[in-house]
C-alpha cells in the first residue's frame, strides 16, 4: 500500500506520494521513506572569499568552501542562479559526487575556515546541510548557509545549532513574493526573527529592483528589520535575468536607498552589485575600520582592533579574531 509522507524542510510541508515529489522536485517517497534525490550531486564548488556569499561582519577576509546541490522551493523571475535552482534544467545539469565526508576534507586541504551552503537553495537540501554541518562543527570550521529562510519551524530548529551564520534574503513585500516568487513573506520573516534572537550571526539581503522596489516598499523592509533587530542588510542592484527584463537598476537608487536605511535606523547598509562603497565605518564617529572595494576585503585599518574602533571605543557588531 502506497503512503503518503510529508516533508517538513520547508514552509509549504508537501505531502508525498510513493514516487512522486513535492515543489521543488527533489523530494521523493521510496519504499516508504522520504529520500533526497539531489543527495551528494554537487552542481557548483568554489573557495570563495566569505564577503562573496555577502558576510561582510563575519571574520572578514577567510576563505569558505561553498556547494550547491540542484533545487528551490521558490520561483522567483528574476533568479541569478536559475540554472542549478529552476527544475526546467534539472535534468540537464551535470553533477560531481561529493559526501559530506569528502566535502569537510576538501575545505581542509584548501585551508578554508568555513563550509558555506549557498548559490540554489539550501532548504531543498537539508538533511545534506545538516549532516555536512556537524561534520565541519567537529572538525573545527564554522558554518555558513545563504538561504531564502523559507524553514518550516521545526527544521529551523534543527538547523540553528549547527550553523553559525546566515545570510538571508528578503526579497520584498508579501504582493512582491506572491507576484514574482510564487511565495509568501511570513516564512522568511519569521525566520529573520528567529535567527536574530539565536547565538547565530545573521546578515540580510535584498535585491533590489528599481521597477518594483519602491521607495514605501524599502521603508516597509526597513521597519520590518528594524523590529527583528538585524543590524546588517546588503542592497544588491537588480540586473535583468532568466525571465525577469526590467533595466538594471541604477548606483543612484542603491545609493539612495542604502542612505535612506542607514538614517532609519538600520547600523550597517551596505550597496551590493555596484561600484559605491562597501567599507565598514565607526556607527558612532565614522572611522574607517574595514576597507572594501567591489565588496572585496582590502584591509582592516589600524584603528580596528579585535572588534572596536580603537578612535571612539565603539564595537562594530559582528564576529571578528581576536
Amino acid at each position: 500500500m502506497k503512503r503518503n509522507l510529508q516533508c517538513d524542510f520547508c514552509y509549504r510541508r508537501c505531502t508525498i506520494t510513493e514516487g512522486g515529489s513535492g515543489w521543488c522536485g527533489t523530494r521523493t517517497v521510496e519504499r516508504g521513506a522520504l529520500v533526497s534525490t539531489n543527495w551528494a550531486k554537487a552542481v557548483s564548488l568554489a573557495n570563495d572569499p566569505v564577503e562573496k556569499k555577502p558576510l561582510y561582519h563575519f571574520y572578514p577576509a577567510h576563505r569558505t568552501l561553498s556547494i550547491a546541490l540542484f533545487g528551490c522551493n521558490f520561483s522567483c523571475s528574476f533568479c541569478q542562479n536559475y540554472s542549478i535552482s529552476q527544475q526546467e534544467f534539472q535534468r540537464t545539469r551535470a553533477t560531481q559526487e561529493i559526501e559530506p565526508e569528502a566535502l569537510i576534507r576538501m575545505a581542509q586541504e584548501q585551508n578554508c575556515d568555513s563550509v558555506s551552503f549557498t548559490y540554489s537553495e539550501p532548504i531543498v537540501w537539508l538533511d545534506y546541510v545538516l549532516a555536512a554541518a556537524a561534520l565541519a562543527k567537529e572538525a573545527g570550521l564554522y558554518t555558513i548557509m545563504v538561504t531564502n529562510g523559507s524553514f518550516s519551524d521545526t527544521s529551523l530548529e534543527r538547523t540553528l545549532p549547527l550553523i553559525d551564520a546566515f545570510n538571508v534574503d528578503l526579497k520584498g513585500d508579501e504582493e512582491f513574493y506572491r507576484r514574482v516568487c510564487s511565495s509568501s513573506a511570513e516564512a522568511p520573516l519569521s525566520a529573520i526573527k528567529r535567527i536574530a534572537e539565536s547565538d547565530s550571526h545573521l546578515e540580510v539581503t535584498t535585491m533590489v529592483n528599481e521597477a518594483s522596489h519602491t521607495p514605501a516598499m524599502l521603508a516597509l523592509l526597513t521597519e520590518q528589520l528594524i523590529e527583528r533587530k538585524v543590524s546588517v542588510w546588503h542592497l544588491s542592484r537588480y540586473f535583468p535575468n532568466y525571465r525577469s527584463h526590467d533595466r538594471a537598476t541604477s548606483e543612484a537608487y542603491i545609493d539612495q536607498a542604502t542612505a535612506d536605511a542607514l538614517a532609519a535606523g538600520i547600523p550597517f547598509v551596505y550597496p551590493g552589485n555596484s561600484s559605491l562603497d562597501t567599507s565598514s565605518r565607526c556607527p558612532v564617529c565614522a572611522t574607517l575600520l574595514i576597507e572594501r572595494r567591489y565588496g572585496r576585503f582590502i584591509r582592516c585599518t589600524s584603528k580596528f582592533q579585535t572588534g572596536v574602533c580603537t578612535e571612539c571605543g565603539t564595537g562594530l557588531w559582528g564576529r571578528f579574531p581576536d
